[in-house]
């Protein structure tokens, strides 16, 4: 097998280029008088509205329904803006269910003088529209006129500029109706509920209403606790306030455990193994691993306990600790870790709300931890329009802190509907979401499903938990039982990945996207397959995880995102008679800061991978002369961010996982595969294009890793060429030498005494 290979060298930035054209609607549309006044009307009766609630808040909340699935560039940029821009006033994002067709609704909080701007607007661009030429419709081809001036009107003469009468224009083409959106949700219980942001103190908006709260009951300035009493009173007086609205009383996705009788274990005692954070139920100290065990109780103490309540926690740990010991078969070459576990809840019910503020305060107290694992999952399914509140803690914390959590993908029970999205917090972006395969390789009986916010994929990736007939051992107060669920796949992968980040030294980019890259084939995956199975199960042996077969190559890249193009043109895939004989597959992963008022629109930050061979282009130049330069030719037929390219928004999300922060690219082994033409260089090119959702501004670098194979078409192993060539090139070749690198772990865990 060959080992991995880590390139070190200097990416390039480039800034943006500047993007010429003026705005204007699709060909062969048109917007006609109707329409416009149409939005009128709904802006007239929202003032209304919105005017004599200003008790309770300052300002209005517009809801603004689009025709469709709406890119950044087709959002409104004119109306609603006034003197700021449009994107900076969004508190909401979700999609609209009524429809079969995804269609984006977005809120805003605007003012009162902005709405009354926008229908001055819109008032002045139908009077040009009732004028000549138009006579009340206007077309995209009218539009082209008039920029390129082959149409040329006097637009002062009502009191209106031509860019502001386009911008408006296709603005209005763009959306459906302006109106009021309220939540609907069904709650019965104790409720975790997100506000819109009205920039309003919360306790204080909360008290014109008549609902006073404490603040262990606030979350952060728009989530907050409340009872079925409050949220009643809150839906009576300003319903426009909700957000979102989830259950806080969660019951935990458990299978039973079944006590079984084998051999009891021994275990030396714990020395410089690395730590894993677990957080989940009870641990009972009597197991015979326990001295590898630093247990935290985090329960209320007036809380009853029951000898259940000890189960899933100790069960979850005992894998963690030492799980090869009594299930051989999974045997990962890890060795043993140890477990700071924090129980957080019993066994049977769970509140979200308390369970946010103990983790918060957990990876807070703890920055010694790198891996977390959390098996606490919601029975209930999780929404298609926003993230729950426990997943957006969570990814704050990673993104914030520098650790990485593994989630389990949930369960149902057999009691269930046959397909069931994931429940919280498996909708966690930037966490490594596990669901179960039978050991068959096919989705356990339990298995639910993603995507979440109806567009990221997860799980991530699969792994063995059992399933009915073949459940795997763990150890709990009892002893010895056999059990099934995601809930005990999961701390496999929370093994590895701990081993990838403290043993051998990996950043969490690459670490995940070496995990999930592993978990990848040469095959074409269907979506149900992704659906419950993310990208691949991840191979047992951690042998196959750092190591790939003879005939593929695999390399590791990685580094910061500073500006709008990171980029190298200087890999050397190796090529011969003029040929390359490979197909390559290549993994991103990265950290966003994520908005959950952003709702469906989550992820703040898009890097979109390009990967491929380098073609010479000739482009013109300002002196009518043409050079030459390289672009690259990508292996998936990704041109979304070339200048001249257009691609539909709905295209480059289902196709491209445009705004994902997980994409993988791979082209497809058939046995009948031909080298590909090497061009006048042989040279390939990556490049990593950045778009900021909220801000076009590039203040934080972003940290990506990166996974590329490729696979020799006849089975040679060409590995050494490889080598040779990236040290030509400038690259710091480093083969990941497991063996090495367990040494000098060790070494730096070693404690040192001073002789006085």
């Amino acid at each position: 097998m060959n080992k991995v290979l880590h390139l070190k060298g200097t990416f390039d930035e480039s800034s943006r280029p500047q993007m010429g054209g003026s705005a204007n609607i699709p060909q062969n549309k048109s917007v006609n008088v109707s329409k416009i006044r149409q939005l009128i009307e709904d802006l007239t009766r929202l003032h209304v509205y919105w005017k004599e609630r200003q008790d309770i808040i300052q300002g209005a909340l517009v809801s603004v329904y689009y025709i469709k699935l709406a890119a950044k560039t087709n959002r409104i940029k004119q109306l609603l803006s006034f003197s700021k821009d449009p994107n900076s006033s969004i508190v909401g994002v979700r999609f609209d269910n009524d429809t079969p067709q995804k269609k984006h609704i977005i809120t805003h909080l605007v003012s009162l003088e902005t709405i009354l701007t926008t229908i001055d607007h819109l008032t002045k661009t139908v009077n040009v529209l009732k004028s000549a030429p138009f006579h009340g419709s206007i077309s995209h081809e009218q539009i082209k006129k008039i920029i390129e001036k082959e149409l040329i009107l006097d637009f002062t003469v009502h009191n209106i500029s031509k860019t502001t009468f386009i911008d408006v224009i296709k603005d209005s083409y763009y959306v459906e109706k302006f109106d009021i959106l309220t939540d609907n949700s069904d709650l019965q219980n104790n409720a975790i509920i997100t506000l819109y942001d009205t920039q309003t103190d919360t306790k204080n908006l909360l008290d014109k209403l008549g609902i006073k709260i404490l603040e262990d009951r606030i979350l952060n300035n728009t989530t907050i606790l409340l009872n079925p009493e409050e949220i009643n009173l809150l839906r009576q007086k300003a319903p426009f306030l909700i957000s979102m609205a989830v259950s806080d009383l969660n019951e935990i996705t458990t299978e039973d455990l079944i006590p079984q009788t084998i051999a009891s274990l021994s275990i030396p005692n714990p020395a410089n193994e690395p730590t894993i954070g677990v957080i989940d139920t009870l641990f009972d100290n009597r197991v015979y691993f326990s001295r590898w065990v630093e247990y935290i109780d985090m329960v209320n103490p007036n809380i009853p306990r029951e000898a259940k309540d000890y189960e899933h926690g100790t069960a979850i740990s005992s894998i963690i600790v030492d799980g090869p010991s009594f299930n051989p078969s999974l045997q990962d070459n890890c060795g043993r870790f140890k477990v700071r576990h924090f129980g957080v809840a019993t066994g049977k019910q769970f509140s979200s709300f308390t369970i946010l503020k103990n983790i918060q305060e957990i990876i807070s107290r703890n920055r010694d931890i790198k891996v977390w694992n959390l098996c606490l999952g919601s029975k209930m399914e999780t929404s298609p329009n926003f993230i729950s509140p426990e997943a957006a803690i969570l990814d704050k914390i990673q993104r914030d802190n520098n650790v990485i959590f593994v989630i389990a993908g949930t369960n149902k029970t057999t009691n269930d509907k046959n397909d069931m999205r994931l429940g919280a917090p498996a909708d966690s972006i930037n966490a490594v979401v596990v669901n179960s395969v039978r050991n068959n390789n096919q989705p356990a009986s339990y298995s639910r499903k993603g995507p979440v916010l109806a567009f990221f994929r997860k799980p991530d990736i699969s792994y063995y938990g059992g399933d009915i007939n073949e459940r795997i051992h763990v150890c709990t107060p009892m002893g010895d039982a056999i059990v099934c669920g995601t809930s005990y796949a999961a701390p496999w992968i929370s093994r590895k990945l701990c081993y990838l980040i403290d043993i051998l030294g990996m950043s969490r980019e690459l670490a995940k996207a070496l995990l999930i890259h592993s978990a990848t084939n040469w095959k074409t995956q269907d979506e149900e397959s992704f659906n419950f199975m993310g990208n691949g199960i991840v191979p047992i042996d951690i042998n196959q995880i750092t190591h790939s077969a003879n005939d593929e190559i695999r390399f590791m890249l990685s580094g910061k995102s500073k500006q709008y193009n990171t980029y190298s043109y200087n890999i050397p895939i190796p090529a011969y008679n003029g040929r390359h004989p490979f197909i390559t597959k290549a993994t991103l992963c990265y950290f966003p800061r994520c908005s959950r008022n952003q709702g469906v629109d989550y992820t703040n930050t898009e890097l979109d991978i390009q990967f491929g061979r380098l073609t010479p282009k000739k482009v013109k130049t300002t002196k009518n002369k043409s050079k030459d330069i390289n672009g690259i030719k990508p292996i998936d037929n990704n041109y979304q961010s070339i200048p001249g390219h257009y691609t539909l928004e709905s295209t480059a999300r289902e196709y491209f996982r445009k705004w994902d922060n997980v994409k993988h690219i791979r082209e497809i082994f058939t046995g009948k595969n031909q080298p590909k033409k090497a061009y006048q260089t042989t040279l390939w090119g990556l490049s990593l294009k950045r778009n900021e959702r909220l801000s076009p501004s590039y203040e934080e670098d972003i940290n990506f890793g990166i996974i590329i194979s490729i696979k020799h078409l006849r089975g040679e192993n060409k590995i050494e060429d490889f080598i040779q060539n990236c040290q030509l090139r400038g690259w710091l070749v480093n083969a990941i030498d497991v063996d090495n690198r367990i040494e000098i772990y060790n070494q730096s865990e070693e404690e040192i005494i001073f002789e006085e």
